[in-house]
């Protein structure tokens, strides 16, 4: 296997550019009004164009509340859709941020699963602005979404794509760990 790539199943965690993945679906670590950010967001909206945003305020006038999922179209992105997610901001971990972290993936999974798609793409949600540790939020991450595998479902392809070296480490080891418990 390559460097910068580790898979399972349908399951693969990559080190790469989400927003250059031809997938149906990216996931947009997003923030609450959807209204673009810094970071996964910033380059999301940035690779998607202007109309993304504007898809985004006359569909979701009311944003996404956290740990829920919105699609919309792709726009000038590879991707036919993106699926926005709000994740949790890290308070110290007894602030319910496990479960609703876990919520993003799995409703973002459902989401996807809904509109019959086959691929889709993560990034580390939650884990730059919003401060979650990293090596938690793998292991929240691989747990949750091999959780939602064990139903039956229409992706057949599943990334989790990481940037940084460090954090495609980190989600790697996560993926091997959840597979041996």
């Amino acid at each position: 296997m390559s460097p910068g790539k580790y898979q399972t199943g349908g399951l693969h965690c990559l080190r790469g550019d989400i927003t250059q993945r031809s997938v149906d679906a990216i996931v947009n670590a997003a923030n609450t009004e959807l209204k673009g950010g810094s970071g996964v967001d910033g380059a999301i909206h940035a690779a998607a164009g202007p109309e993304l945003l504007a898809e985004c305020r006359r569909r979701y006038p009311e944003g996404c509340p956290t740990g829920e999922a919105r699609i919309t179209d792709g726009h000038n992105l590879s991707c036919r859709h993106v699926i926005h997610t709000a994740g949790p901001i890290w308070r110290g971990g007894d602030q319910g941020e496990a479960e609703l972290l876990g919520s993003c993936y799995r409703e973002s999974l459902r989401l996807a699963a809904s509109m019959r798609l086959s691929s889709i793409a993560f990034p580390a949600i939650s884990t730059g602005a919003y401060g979650y540790p990293a090596e938690e939020a793998a292991t929240v991450t691989m747990r949750a979404i091999l959780k939602e595998l064990e139903e039956p479902t229409s992706l057949l392809r599943i990334e989790v794509v990481l940037f940084h070296p460090d954090m495609f480490e980190l989600y790697r080891h996560a993926l091997a760990e959840q597979l041996k418990a």
